[in-house]
């Protein structure tokens, strides 16, 4: 009875052996197949290290599209300006050259909202730019008044009015809007004031109207406006063109608006970089220009608010794969802190040139800060094939012309994610440079050439009219299908009918044929 006591605790042990075995055994195939897949996650990293390349060559041409096309022509009811307005409407658009373009897109709607009679909009000759060559000076009036015909009435000035007898002129009535001004406040208060008066003068007008606006056609309007009626005098059309021509006459070309001069960089508050005397100029004039706020440089560089560097731009090209022989075109005012921030720049890229350097007339050299200048640097940028903003946070010129450039065929732009890049060149000064140009490429991967994309706030509308202002020929959303080709004669024919001739009843003298 003992011996088969003895037995089963072995027969036991050797069942806990074979158990423990086939343990074992598991657990060496699923750490080999752990190794086997950390292997091909580590080969496919590999792999994808190797293929974060940018095809440079296919940025000479344009984004792509997705078949979408652009076009702001009303596709819903559109009634032309009833013969009959509420007043006149007169507006003064602060700022700088694109600061005030946004405006007079924000005037042309207001008054149509408000079925009034714009009056031809006023430029503001400020301190900065010292140019009083006002709209006349610089946009095609004409054009102007004769494009926007179907949506409203235009006037060069108020004209006088005959009452008793006596002939009189209509004193506008000075409003300050609100920022950012619902469309309700101007159905309501402003609307009320014209009524009142005859005439309104709303001052300033730098975003005084809301941009997001739940109604298609107002934003349409906004586009017809921007990219169609707001064409620059003939002379300064042809200035540009020359100098684009002499630019493309040796291949493609990129421009850059390189944002590092005093007014930014003070703004930004991004100081640590300059030397005493120059950190001392640029805090007297944050203190002078800009409210009062505690800024700290190392946070503000680590979160991508700080302008790039001349140098930090050619990084990126450099990363990017643009080699030395790049030409490249520099829309920017004065760089703050001179030849030495610009020398490394250039020893990376030295085919650069400015509009001095191309202008063979002369005529930029005697009004490098006036509007004509950037104007000028505008419509270069307008036709270059690569566009690079280096600061697109508060800058009307760059925020404008990235809106321009997507409508104009989505012509590409390279958007650097300052936020992204910011610990890349940290760890770079840090002494940290291996697999500096990969990081690089994977940052500017991530960010958008210049096709559609869905515009997310804060971007503004201006920088990205989509999908409001393009459509599809083949949609499947009835809402994006394009509009049909006889639209200007169908609201031709509604202007007609409604008895209005050549836009004889906005009292203007000027030609308004048609302009297709």
């Amino acid at each position: 009875m003992r011996r088969p006591g003895y037995r089963q605790p072995l027969k036991q042990q050797l069942g806990g052996v074979k158990a423990m075995f086939i343990r074992l055994s598991v657990a060496v195939i699923v750490v080999v197949i752990c190794m086997f897949l950390l292997m091909s996650a580590m080969s496919s990293s590999n792999s994808n290290s190797s293929s974060a390349e940018i095809n440079t060559e296919a940025l000479w041409g344009t984004a792509a599209s997705d078949g979408w096309r652009a076009s702001s022509a009303p596709r819903s009811d559109w009634p032309p300006p009833a013969s009959e307005s509420n007043g006149y409407l007169r507006v003064r658009c602060n700022g700088g050259l694109n600061q005030q373009r946004s405006a007079i897109c924000n005037a042309v709607l207001a008054a149509r909202i408000m079925n009034a009679t714009l009056v031809l909009p006023e430029l503001d000759a400020n301190s900065f730019w010292h140019d009083d060559s006002g709209f006349q000076g610089i946009y095609d009036v004409e054009h102007f008044i004769k494009t926007l015909k179907y949506d409203v009435r235009i006037v060069e000035s108020i004209p006088e009015i005959r009452k008793n007898g006596k002939v009189k002129k209509i004193k506008a009535k000075q409003i300050r809007p609100p920022r950012d001004a619902p469309i309700s406040w101007y159905t309501t208060e402003a609307l009320k004031t014209m009524k009142e008066h005859g005439a309104i003068y709303l001052t300033p007008f730098s975003h005084r109207l809301a941009e997001e606006i739940d109604y298609p056609e107002y934003q349409r309007l906004r586009c017809r406006v921007n990219y169609h009626a707001l064409r620059f005098k003939p002379h300064i059309i042809e200035l540009s063109q020359s100098i684009v021509t002499k630019l493309r006459s040796q291949g493609h070309f990129m421009t850059i608006h390189l944002r590092f001069e005093m007014d930014m960089l003070a703004f930004a508050g991004c100081f640590d970089i300059f030397s005493p005397e120059e950190q001392k100029i640029l805090k007297k004039y944050r203190q002078e220009n800009f409210a009062e706020k505690r800024l700290v440089y190392d946070e503000r560089r680590a979160i991508g608010k700080c302008p790039l560097t001349p140098e930090e731009v050619g990084l990126i090209l450099r990363a990017m794969g643009f080699d030395n022989s790049t030409r490249i075109y520099l829309a920017a005012g004065e760089l703050f802190g001179g030849e030495r921030f610009m020398k490394p720049f250039r020893s990376m890229f030295p085919r650069l040139e400015n509009h001095s350097t191309v202008d063979t007339t002369g005529e930029l050299g005697k009004n490098t800060m006036g509007l004509l200048g950037s104007a000028v640097d505008y419509m270069v940028c307008l036709l270059s094939d690569i566009f690079m903003p280096t600061y697109d946070g508060p800058s009307n010129f760059a925020n404008n012309l990235l809106g321009h450039r997507l409508y104009y065929g989505f012509r590409t732009t390279i958007r650097p994610d300052r936020k992204a890049l910011a610990p890349i060149f940290i760890d770079r000064e840090k002494g940290h440079t291996a697999g500096f140009d990969e990081a690089v490429r994977r940052a500017m991967l991530k960010t958008n050439f210049g096709g559609p994309h869905k515009r997310i706030s804060p971007e503004s509308f201006y920088t990205n009219s989509w999908p409001e202002c393009f459509c599809k020929k083949s949609a499947v959303n009835p809402a994006d299908k394009c509009p049909p080709h006889d639209v200007v004669e169908i609201l031709n024919s509604q202007m007609e009918s409604e008895g209005i001739s050549d836009f004889e009843a906005s009292g203007s003298n000027l030609t308004s044929a048609v302009d297709k």
